[in-house]
This record gives structure tokens, C-alpha cells and sequence, in this order.
């Protein structure tokens, strides 16, 4: 029996639905399936079924002669497979094997006592006996597929698990307690994580799925290599007379689809069947709207290298980076997609000095533009007159030039695109691209083109300009690294804590929307759990996280520690940072200006003391700040208990959740308490 003729493909009462609501009380569904299904779609897999008779004193009789060697463990799982339940009472188990009762209760008590099987007292009958490994099993992970509907539910996964998952499926949601009992995963397999997966072959993406699923499942398999095959239907190359063409696999495709799709001012004129001459400024718009019909589109055209820029590397990449390095040199352009740390702006330097063109570099920030210089400088032979930055502050076009994403978004900076042949342009933090800038960039499409994020995800749903305008994912198992070494694993943990008083509660509790929200954020009780944590790790790097500026005005007040904002002048910002990274100073409070990039290796613990909603990439990025190939790493994030945070930090950690990392939820006990932080 396959998996789709066990497992039901839709859940009663949930047909219709496309989106994800109900999502929860669908997960809590398939968590509780009972017993009889999880010899055929548990992972773990179990010894008997639950299969059989309820009643206790049936007086069904083997016939078998007396067992001389009394109740081994062996026998007793054949007792408990012949009943075909997973507890028994001594008079079962005698039953089975020919003995006494009276010799099979002595002979359970000496396997109780060495630990073996374990006894319960119940109201049906005195006593019943069940393996210890029982509750080894029922703690176990358990994966369960609805083939039809693309999705796992893993119940308990394991860091392996999740991580493995992490690659070729979407974290749709989390349910259970936080007790951590029954603690369940959704995943959803989209399209896009097909189109998407790091595989050069259909073939490896299945066999990473059949690691996970309990059993094969052709429905789910035949679906995949549909998707990866509408992966490699249409593809652009560049004519040996230097115009470019649009390819298509059949004639039906072209036709039906690109033809039908694609407009006059994008199509120059169809060259045969299955081509067509396409003009070069439309490639952008031509590849949203064939990605937008089900189809991305492989970009194999000879891209141009700009002027020659001679650039050495005065650092040796690690292993993972160079074969970063060599498959963007093999696509020509593509996302860089790895944890804080791994050394992204290393892999996108050395990425510059193998195309050796002259490069247009675009950051988020000033900082970032002040960081990508210093580093260009540290490990490459540039001289600082070929490396300008152009932004608020300063505007130099050079060889290698680093501009801010908004003044690059400017009509009025237009000239920074077309003074210069870049041969490569970098996308520095490329979740920014879906914005207005990229209005500015997509008809840069005739360059090689290099994203870098930790966190290619955006709330909009917007993910897929960010791999269809600049190029497929290229990464690296997080997990991977983690084991390596060369990313310190964070110890994520979401604090809930109380209101300290009844005023701030009732505040809270007479309003509504933003107010009510911005509320529970900066619950006064936060600066006390601060201060625990503080005290909990006295000689760790420490940096607070807000999102509103009274908040951190607040923090700054009672801890006697900086504030930086947006409204903290560069020259002291600047000034801060490079004190906390020389250990002058050993904690800052930071608002969302310290969210991407600013490099701060030193850092140990992270306390996330208010954040934007429930923003998945957010809550990676600041947890990404302490995830450095050294020391240990703690993030603390704060919630204030039955408010909205709750629900919001879960998301918040859910892109690092996904990824393997464990994260766990605890209560911080305000100081009216015992003082003792209890886990939950």
C-alpha cells in the first residue's frame, strides 16, 4: 500500500481551502493521528500496532506448554505482538507465553527493576506493563505526508530533519505547547522550492526527499520532476550575430505560451519555431512574466565583463566559498544564500576578482558601503583610488564603486549606471532588489549579477523577483557549517514575561491595533528581564535589539549603556561600533539601523527587546549577529505574555527554525516571583 492509500489526501472540512488559514488546527489534527497509522507513514517506525482486542480478561488460550524460561524482553514483545496492543497486564502476558500470573508479575518486576519495561496503575485493572522504550518512541520525530496536497507534517523533527527540509520545502508553521510536548512542523512544497533547489539534477532532489519521507510517494515524485522540467523550458543564449533569443523546448511551448504571454515591444520577431528574437532592454519584464506563467527562464546569454579590472585575493576562500565562486562563474549570476558568518562578502570579493571586470556594488546603508571598502582594501590589491563610494556623503565613481541602494534609486544619480561598463553587479542584502531601486537595476540584465542574503525572504511574498531578476540560489547547507566549525549555532530562546503592574496592563488592555501592539513591545517589565540576562552572562558582548526609539531611550536610561539610531550622527554611530568591537564597551542598544551588515564579530549575546511584527528575516538577521566561527552564541528574545508578541516572536524565529536551529521558549519570572526562571 502506498503512502497516498494511507494517508488521506485532503482533511475533512479543508478541501477548498488555498491559503493558510486553519493551518494550525490542521497541523494539531494530523499530529493526533492515532497509533494503527504510524507503522506505515512514522519514520521512526514501532514494534506492534495498537491493532487488536480492548479487552483486558479475554480468556483466548494458546494452548501452549509452560515457558521455562520465564519473561524475557524478547518474550514480552511477543506477548505484546500477539495481543497486538502496546500494554498488557500480567495475565495477558501470561496467557501468551504458557506461564503463571504469579510467575509472569515476579518475572515483570525484575525487568522493571533493571529499568527494561515500566508498570502503571490503572482503574480497568491494577496494573499494566509496557516497554520503556515506549516513551523513547513516543518522544521521537514522526514524519507524515499528504502527497496530493505537497505537505509534511513532522512531528518533534529533529535538528537533522529540519535542516534537510530546509532545502527543498517551505515552513508554512508550528504548533504544540511549550512545554515542548507534541511539537509539530508544517511544510509545504511550492513550486518555487523546486525551481530553487541547490541540485544540478532532478535525481538528487528526490533522493534528498526520500531520506525524509517515511515511505516513496510517486505522486509527490512525478510532480517534482514536472516541476524541474518546467525549470528547463525556455532559456535565452546569445546569437553568434549578437542579438539575443528566446528558446522554448517544443513548439507548443513557444506558441502557447511565450507568444501568447510576451508582447510585440518585447518580441523583435519569431526566428523559427521554437525561437524568437527578443529585444535586449525587455529581458527583465520577459522573464517575470514567463516566471509569473509557471516558468522560469534560463539565462545562458554571454554576458559582458565591462572594462578589465586586474584584482588579486590576498585571502584563501574555504572550500564551500570557492565552489560559491566557481558555480556563479559557471551561471554567471545567481544569490549567494548562506548564514550570518559564513563569509559572504569574501565569496562576493572573490567572485570580483574572477570576473575581473570592473564592479558596481550596491549596500543598504552607509556603514555597509564603509565595511565593503575596508574589506576590498584587507584582501584584495586594490588601491583606495580605485574603490569609491557614492552615496549622501561622498559621490566617487570608480573602478569598483559602492553606492546606497536609495541613491542609486535616484533619477537624478542615473549617470552612476551608465558612466562606467560595469562587467558585475553586486546586490548586497538582495531581499532590498523587490523595491523601487530595482526599477533602477533590472535593465542591468546584460551583467554578471551576484545577490548576498542570509535571509532571502520578504513578508510581501515578493521572493521571487529577488532569484528571478538576479539569478538562481547558490549555497551551502547550514547545517554543514554548523558542523564544520565555521559558523557558531546560535542557542535561540524565546523569554515571555508578565506585566510588572496592573497600570501598564490596562493600558494595553484599553486599546487597540498599532497602539496595542507598540504596547506590548515596550512592556516596562522588559528593562527588568534585560537586566536578568545581563546578569546571566556577565562577560558576554551584549547587543539590545528595539524597534522604537522611547524604548531605547529607556533601556539607554536605566542600564547606563549608548542608544544608536537613525538619529545618531554617522561620525558617533561609527565611533560606537568600533568601541564595542575593541571591547571599550561591552554592550549597545541598537535600533533597526544595526538589523543588516554591521559587521560587530565580537558579539555573544543578542536580547531582541522589541521587533518588527512578526518579520522572519528580522529576527534571522539579528540573531545572525552573534553567529561567528567562535565562542558561544546566545539570542534572547522578549514577549510579552497573552499579546500579540507571542504569536510575532514565534514567526520571527521561524526562518531559523526552518533552517535547523533549535529554539526553545521559556518564562521570565518578574521580580514579585520567586526569581527562579521556569522552563514551560
Amino acid at each position: 500500500m502506498t503512502a497516498e492509500d494511507e494517508v488521506p489526501s485532503e482533511v475533512p472540512g479543508d478541501r477548498e481551502r488555498s491559503t493558510d488559514d486553519g493551518v494550525l488546527d490542521r497541523l494539531a489534527d494530523v499530529t493526533d493521528l492515532s497509533a494503527p497509522d504510524e507503522e506505515s507513514t512514522s519514520k521512526t517506525g514501532s514494534r506492534p500496532s495498537t491493532h487488536g482486542d480492548d479487552d483486558a480478561d479475554s480468556n483466548d488460550d494458546t494452548g501452549e506448554d509452560p515457558d521455562p524460561a520465564g519473561v524475557t524482553l524478547d518474550s514480552f514483545y511477543d506477548a505484546l505482538e500477539a495481543e497486538g496492543r502496546p500494554v498488557v497486564t500480567a495475565q495477558q502476558v501470561a496467557r501468551r507465553l504458557g506461564i503463571t500470573q504469579d510467575a509472569a508479575v515476579t518475572d515483570l518486576d525484575v525487568l522493571a527493576e533493571s529499568g527494561r519495561v515500566q508498570k502503571v496503575n490503572v482503574e480497568t485493572d491494577p496494573i499494566v506493563w509496557f516497554p520503556t522504550e515506549w516513551g523513547n518512541l513516543a518522544a521521537r520525530e514522526r514524519v507524515i505526508l499528504f502527497p496530493k496536497r505537497r505537505e509534511l507534517v513532522v512531528d518533534q523533527p529533529t535538528q537533522y530533519t529540519r535542516a534537510r527540509l530546509s532545502q527543498f520545502a517551505h515552513l508554512v508553521d508550528t504548533t504544540g505547547d511549550r512545554e515542548g510536548r507534541g511539537r509539530g512542523y508544517l511544510y509545504r512544497i511550492r513550486q518555487e522550492d523546486v525551481w530553487q533547489a541547490p541540485f544540478d539534477e532532478v535525481a538528487q532532489l528526490i533522493a534528498l526527499l526520500r531520506s525524509v519521507v517515511p515511505e516513496r510517494s510517486p505522486h509527490l515524485e512525478a510532480w517534482i520532476e514536472d516541476q524541474w522540467k518546467r525549470a528547463h523550458q525556455f532559456r535565452l543564449y546569445t546569437h553568434e550575430e549578437g542579438y539575443t533569443v528566446l528558446a522554448a523546448a517544443t513548439e507548443s511551448l513557444m506558441g502557447n505560451v511565450a507568444l501568447q504571454k510576451l508582447d510585440e515591444e518585447q518580441v523583435y520577431a519569431p526566428i523559427s519555431d521554437t525561437e524568437a528574437w527578443i529585444r535586449d532592454e525587455e529581458v527583465a519584464a520577459i522573464k517575470r512574466v514567463l516566471y509569473d506563467a509557471g516558468y522560469p527562464v534560463e539565462d545562458d546569454r554571454d554576458l559582458e565583463v565591462g572594462e578589465e579590472l586586474d584584482v588579486s585575493l590576498s585571502v584563501d576562500l574555504r572550500g564551500y566559498q570557492q565552489d560559491w565562486v566557481d558555480r556563479f562563474l559557471d551561471q554567471r549570476s545567481g544569490v549567494l544564500v548562506g548564514p550570518p558568518g559564513a563569509g559572504k562578502t569574501i565569496a562576493g570579493i572573490g567572485a570580483l576578482a574572477a570576473v575581473g571586470g570592473e564592479t558596481l556594488i550596491l549596500v543598504p546603508s552607509r556603514e555597509l558601503a564603509h565595511q565593503w571598502r575596508e574589506e576590498l582594501l584587507t584582501h584584495t590589491d586594490l588601491d583606495p583610488d580605485q574603490i569609491g563610494e557614492y552615496h549622501g556623503g561622498t559621490k566617487e565613481i570608480r573602478p569598483v564603486t559602492i553606492a546606497t541602494y536609495q541613491t542609486a534609486g535616484m533619477d537624478r544619480h542615473r549617470s552612476l549606471f551608465d558612466s562606467r561598463k560595469w562587467g558585475l553587479i553586486i546586490y548586497d542584502e538582495a531581499h532590498h532588489i523587490p523595491s523601487r531601486v530595482f526599477q533602477r537595476s533590472a535593465d542591468l540584465q546584460s551583467k554578471h549579477r551576484l545577490g548576498l542574503s542570509a535571509t532571502p525572504i520578504r513578508e510581501d511574498d515578493k521572493e521571487a523577483e529577488i532569484f528571478t531578476l538576479i539569478g538562481q540560489p547558490i549555497g551551502t547547507d547550514w547545517g554543514q557549517l554548523f558542523d564544520a566549525g565555521y559558523v557558531q549555532e546560535p542557542e535561540v530562546e524565546i523569554r515571555y514575561v508578565d506585566w510588572d503592574d496592573d497600570f501598564a496592563r490596562n493600558e494595553w488592555s484599553a486599546s487597540d491595533g498599532r497602539e496595542r501592539h507598540m504596547l506590548a513591545a515596550m512592556n516596562p517589565a522588559k528593562i527588568d528581564a534585560v537586566r536578568r540576562l545581563r546578569a546571566e552572562n556577565p562577560d558576554s558582548k551584549t547587543l539590545i535589539f528595539v524597534d522604537y526609539l522611547d524604548q531605547g531611550d529607556e533601556l539607554s536610561e536605566a542600564l547606563d549603556v549608548p542608544f544608536i539610531s537613525g538619529e545618531t550622527r554617522h561620525s558617533r554611530r561609527e565611533s560606537y561600533f568600533e568601541s564595542f568591537r575593541t571591547g571599550t564597551l561591552d554592550t549597545l542598544i541598537i535600533s533597526r539601523i544595526g538589523d543588516e551588515g554591521i559587521d560587530l564579530p565580537n558579539a555573544e549575546l543578542a536580547i531582541v527587546a522589541s521587533g518588527l511584527g512578526g518579520s522572519r528575516r528580522q529576527g534571522s538577521q539579528r540573531a545572525g549577529r552573534t553567529m561567528r566561527p567562535a565562542g558561544s552564541a546566545l539570542v534572547y528574545v522578549l514577549a510579552t505574555r497573552g499579546t500579540s508578541e507571542e504569536d510575532f516572536a514565534q514567526r520571527q524565529m521561524q526562518h531559523l527554525a526552518g533552517k535547523g536551529i533549535r529554539v526553545r521558549e521559556t518564562s521570565h519570572e518578574t521580580p514579585s516571583s520567586d526569581g527562579v526562571d521556569d522552563d514551560e
